[in-house]
């Protein structure tokens, strides 16, 4: 039987066929959910027009901007009367604060990253809460970077870590409204995002070398992951960031 059979749920964040935003969404299909989309602008919507199925409901939502994710709630809430579930896969640093010196960046780029990477989750779940049907799931997506200094991942580790206390906070808050919210903390993949990071091979070599079987994290695993954190069957679990790294954070 499917998880999520019958269910709808928002995924925000795909690029392309390497994001783990995309990983989720075919996860959530596959456990029978519909999948709406959002996407920041037009270019972004090409890209996810040749992933997803002809049919598919697909809105426009700028993370950065609160009447654009306000409206393409309203939009969603219209389409699909309710929703059971967000993954908030959405994040960004400047490429000059994912290198070099904690001590270069600037106020400015700071206040973009925990914009974009962090803030927009909690505005995430404001506009979506009027949608989301009774048990429904918030999940957003982390790195091991938010714990430990992970080289050259600088400003999106700070911004990251803002975003796991948000997830904390926010369970607190929604859970007795039966609003479940979790984050999943992935290894290293690489994706668009990953590609920013300098040396970021190195990153990803790392996180392999670290693993039992020496082999890395799928995004198809991580969206496994997410999709049981949607589905009623988590209804035990709140407030955590679970670990989907293959045992890269034990050592």
């Amino acid at each position: 039987m499917s998880l999520l059979s019958g269910k709808k749920v928002v995924v925000m964040g795909v690029a392309n066929k390497r994001s783990i935003a995309w990983g989720c969404a075919k996860a959530l299909m596959e456990q029978g959910a519909e999948v709406i989309y959002t996407y920041q602008n037009e270019r972004m919507k090409k890209q996810l027009d040749k992933l997803v199925p002809e049919g598919t409901f697909l809105v426009e939502a700028d993370a950065a901007c609160d009447e654009s994710l306000e409206q393409a709630f309203a939009k969603i809430g219209e389409y699909a009367g309710e929703i059971h579930g967000v993954i908030h896969a959405i994040a960004y640093a400047n490429k000059e604060d994912l290198s070099g010196d904690i001590l270069a960046i600037t106020r400015e780029g700071f206040s973009l990253a925990q914009d974009i990477s962090a803030y927009s989750f909690i505005a995430t779940a404001k506009y979506a809460k009027p949608y989301l049907a009774e048990n429904s799931g918030l999940v957003t997506m982390s790195y091991l970077g938010s714990q430990r200094a992970v080289p050259n991942y600088n400003m999106m580790g700070i911004a990251k870590a803002a975003l796991e206390a948000e997830v904390r906070y926010l369970a607190a808050e929604l859970s007795p409204q039966k609003i479940r919210v979790n984050g999943v903390s992935a290894g290293a993949i690489k994706t668009l995002a990953v590609t920013g990071v300098q040396d970021y091979q190195k990153l990803i070599q790392l996180s392999e070398d670290r693993t039992p079987d020496h082999v890395g994290v799928t995004i198809e695993e991580v969206g496994n992951a997410a999709a049981f954190l949607i589905s009623p069957y988590s209804s035990g679990i709140i407030g955590e960031v679970i670990y989907v790294d293959k045992g890269v954070h034990l050592s």
